[in-house]
């Protein structure tokens, strides 16, 4: 498991921090299948990616986990930035560093992320046609989310206040000349924040011995708000999501109906929805009999469309 560096072409000056798993038995004179994995909202390679990215790689599969730009061990600033445009194209950024390895089969590259992940996956595979299968577990559409709540009760329009926030917060930070930018929680910061037991799932992994990393602090910058609350990681897929998807999602999961949406929307004829029964959102970021029952569905799927 390397963990590497590369430049990101996307015009940011950004290095990407990665780890790649390779296939037992891996022969760097054959060329391979590989699957690109996008971690969460204030989540970092070292996380569920990371653990999935694992898994997979045990099924055959070279597999790379990422930090987004300005996130992780990723280079940028400010940091936390969580600007869903610039997070969608490290996708494809991944991908770009992906095609100069000989040993990557550029025609066999598929895509999958957990959560926030899970969207700008989908967005990627929209608008980068080298994607060939997308697998989501968990996904959140990020706009979505803001706009509509977690469990889709908010009107669009109703969204407009925080519209209004990010602005505001832009302006502040450029008063302070990005030295205390305002900041906003992408999960619940302390547990009596968690609204409910989901939630406080969130809370528990981002800042507990459960799976909390330093580089992984569960906020943004509330400026990001400008480009969130109006960002659709599904924009279009009506007609342009044709490569075969397989989206997973918990039976309890509060978010289970972005997963259901994207499967509704994507034009593709080879899309398919797997219900973990039992599961909510949270327990598919490394509760182990929850993942290895997503990876069970995941690995036979890349395996099969990457052939």
């Amino acid at each position: 498991m390397p963990n590497i560096t590369f430049k990101n072409l996307n015009g940011q000056g950004i290095t990407m921090a990665a780890v790649i798993n390779f296939p037992p038995g891996f022969d760097e004179g054959k060329k391979y299948p590989a699957v690109v994995v996008s971690h969460p909202g204030g989540g970092v390679k070292e996380q569920t990616a990371g653990l999935y990215a694992r898994k997979l790689a045990e099924t055959g599969l070279i597999t790379i986990a990422f930090d987004r730009s300005y996130q992780g061990e990723s280079t940028g600033e400010p940091r936390q930035l969580e600007n869903p445009y610039i997070s969608t194209e490290d996708v494809s950024a991944v991908i770009d560093y992906l095609t100069t390895l000989a040993y990557v089969d550029q025609n066999r590259i598929g895509a999958m992320g957990i959560c926030a992940g899970a969207g700008y996956s989908a967005n990627a595979a929209i608008n980068d046609r080298r994607i060939k299968a997308l697998g989501t577990v968990s996904a959140v559409n990020i706009g979505q989310m803001f706009r509509n709540g977690w469990e889709n009760t908010v009107k669009d329009a109703d969204a407009v206040g925080l519209v209004e926030f990010g602005s505001n917060a832009r302006t502040t930070d450029a008063r302070n000349q990005g030295n205390q930018d305002e900041t906003m929680p992408l999960a619940p910061l302390r547990e009596e924040d968690a609204p409910n037991a989901e939630l406080r799932g969130a809370w528990e992994y981002y800042h507990t011995p459960r799976c909390q990393h330093p580089n992984a602090p569960g906020f943004t910058l509330a400026r990001c708000l400008t480009q969130i609350i109006t960002y659709d990681a599904y924009h279009k897929a009506e007609a342009f999501l044709t490569q075969p998807v397989l989206s997973i999602a918990g039976s309890k999961a509060g978010s289970k109906w972005m997963s259901d949406d994207l499967i509704a929307r994507a034009a593709s004829k080879d899309k398919k929805m797997y219900v973990v029964e039992g599961a909510d959102h949270m327990d598919l970021y490394d509760g182990m009999k929850f993942v290895d029952e997503a990876v069970s569905q995941l690995a036979p799927f890349f395996q099969a469309k990457l052939k």
